[in-house]
């Protein structure tokens, strides 16, 4: 059922990290009822309702927000919530009349989990921004790039996912956890900006030191150093190597049949470029499935560079099913993984309009308020 399992979660439909933030309490076993607006808002990168995958494990209510009877029905559902996600920018939640003080007024053990790009205050609280923006303040986009080039944006998994979702779940369970000792709900400020920065908090740390420059593509860990970094080979495939640890790189260079002393020092960043065109050079003269065969799973630190359509149906991911397919599609299993606690498979994701009103709602509400709302026609859904 998974560790999750008896938490009822309000996710309010938006985009990128909201629903993924949403999508992980699901795969964990959480019963979340999220609450779609009646017509589409365009927002976002549109899909197919099959591959749009951070909807995936949970049911959806269709309401019109502007209809103050639809907010009574949204507030009779905090009133059996343990938390609800929104990801507005500040100020809507208040002004639809859905508010933290409204709700929290109506179930004092809520947990009100807020997720936006720039935070609940400060000079950018109400200006738009997507990923790349959130992360370019932080200092974390100027990090990552190679040297001499324009940063390269990492998808958007360090700013939306990375720094938004991962944050807002794990505020959600830190308040949840807190509300079953204190009987207290309380406020999640979930920031883009707040989470990216934290997670350069080791970054930040090793610049305070002196030991990374701020110029990008110059540092171990951003492909200044040859030994961190991706090669090609004589297929113009891909290898990674990472043998930061000199035990691993001794090992590395004895498998490239390359005689340390013919190296420069492993750390002397004046002379890294002089190893990387070795290394370049002895990388290309076999295939990539030569490569694996020789040093896939040695203390080298190696793994081959996949693409999407080839990760799945490699021998170690395969082998612990970290992909599974949902109604034909490949997608990642849920994580991490328990030792009891296994949560059950995710349903396909489904957007209201594909969902019964009875099935939306199974569990939030008996079978005369359902047929109450059916009835109102506060709602989309459909009746089966």
């Amino acid at each position: 059922m998974g560790p999750l399992a008896g938490l009822r979660i309000i996710e309010m439909a938006g985009i990128g990290p909201g629903p993924m933030a949403a999508m992980m309490l699901s795969d964990m076993g959480a019963q979340v009822l999220r609450i779609e607006r009646q017509t589409d808002s365009g927002l976002g990168i549109q899909r197919p309702e099959k591959y749009d995958l951070l909807m995936r494990g949970r049911k959806a209510l269709a309401l019109d927000l502007k209809d103050k009877a639809a907010i009574e029905v949204v507030l009779g559902l905090v009133e059996k919530s343990d938390g609800l996600i929104e990801g507005f920018r500040p100020g809507v939640m208040e002004r639809l009349g859905l508010g933290p003080d409204v709700c929290l007024s109506r179930n004092p053990k809520l947990v009100f989990g807020r997720m936006t790009g720039w935070g609940q205050d400060g000079p950018l609280s109400q200006a738009a921004g997507h990923d790349l923006n959130y992360i370019a303040l932080t200092g974390a986009l100027n990090a990552i790039g190679r040297k001499g080039q324009l940063p390269a944006p990492p998808l958007n998994l360090l700013g939306d996912f990375g720094g938004g979702a991962l944050y807002l779940a794990f505020g959600m369970v830190c308040a949840l956890l807190e509300a079953q000792r204190s009987g207290k709900g309380q406020v999640v400020d979930a920031a883009i900006v707040d989470g990216t920065a934290n997670l350069m908090t080791s970054m930040y740390g090793t610049y305070a030191a002196g030991m990374i420059t701020p110029e990008r593509g110059g540092n171990i860990l951003d492909s200044g150093a040859f030994f961190y970094d991706v090669y090609a080979c004589a297929d113009g495939k891909l290898i990674s190597i990472a043998p930061i640890e000199s035990k691993f790189y001794g090992e590395l260079l004895e498998r490239l049949g390359i005689d340390p002393s013919k190296m420069p020092p492993q750390h002397d960043r004046s002379q890294w470029e002089a190893a990387r065109s070795i290394f370049a050079e002895t990388f290309a003269r076999k295939s990539r499935d030569e490569w694996c065969a020789l040093l896939e799973g040695t203390d080298v630190c190696f793994a081959p560079v996949l693409s999407m359509e080839d990760a799945p149906t490699h021998p170690h991911i395969r082998e612990r099913n970290v992909f599974i397919e949902i109604d034909g599609v490949t997608q990642p299993a849920p994580a991490p993984r328990f030792s009891r606690s296994t949560p059950e498979r995710p349903s396909p994701p489904k957007k209201a309009s594909n969902t019964p009103l009875a099935e939306a709602l199974e569990g939030w509400m008996t079978a005369e308020e359902i047929e109450s709302l059916r009835s109102s026609g506060l709602t989309s859904s459909p009746d089966a």
